[in-house]
């Protein structure tokens, strides 16, 4: 990360910590809002949060690493989800799961070279009585199939 980014994200996070306070029970605020902006929370910005919340960056990242939808790590632009309960299990996840791998050329937990997609499993959508289901971003979708799943994913390509 370069000084300037640095700075630019120290700046964003002093003006976070202003608006949401600099209270522990801003912290997921904070860090929804820089996983917003950034699509994920860098060592950096977690540093940053850590010292202006005067906390332990462990306490930090341990939030991070607590909530599936909070990374640490870059990810792509879009990011897809596949439900992993037992009833999307029943009504056909794995066919999902083999059709999205194929058109996005991915395995599960990986980022097409392109950046545009990241594929990973979410332990449940809530949404079991209409599974399967899958997100894409923050939108749900529900009782697919593997062609809705493929049209889908070119609707956003």
């Amino acid at each position: 990360m370069f000084v300037e980014e640095k700075t630019s994200l120290a700046e964003e996070i002093e003006l976070l910590v202003k608006k949401h306070g600099n209270n522990r029970s801003a912290l997921l605020t904070i860090l929804h809002e820089i996983q917003k902006k950034h699509r994920y929370i860098s060592d950096y910005a977690q540093q940053e949060i850590a010292r202006h919340l005067n906390i332990h960056p462990v306490e930090v990242y341990s939030v991070i690493s607590f909530y599936s939808f909070l990374n640490s790590k870059p990810k792509g632009r879009n990011i897809v989800r596949i439900c992993q309960t037992i009833s999307c299990d029943m009504k056909g996840k794995e066919s999902l799961v083999k059709a999205i791998e194929r058109e996005l050329k991915i395995k599960i937990g990986d980022t097409t070279k392109d950046n545009k997609f990241t594929v990973e499993f979410a332990n449940c959508l809530g949404l079991c009585d209409e599974s399967p289901a899958m997100s894409i971003n923050d939108r749900v979708y529900t009782k697919l199939t593997p062609e809705k799943a493929i049209k889908l994913l070119n609707e956003v390509k």
